[in-house]
């Protein structure tokens, strides 16, 4: 029984330095995200409208 404890004992301590690593990663922008904002202007927000393209085939 007392195995129990001490596994638990170091599985909150371990749990804990994932967190605080995890809370650091944030603080310090692990996580944002620098490469989309550079390539979005390359992608189209709007599908283009059919109406546009009987039309470009009529002329």
């Amino acid at each position: 029984m007392s195995s129990l404890f001490i596994l638990i004992g170091v599985s909150i301590v371990i749990a804990t330095g994932f967190l605080i690593a995890f809370i650091w990663s944030v603080k310090s922008g692990q996580y944002d995200d620098d490469y989309t904002p550079s390539v979005r202007m390359l992608f189209e927000n709007e599908p283009p409208n059919k109406e546009n393209k009987s039309i470009n085939k009529i002329k």
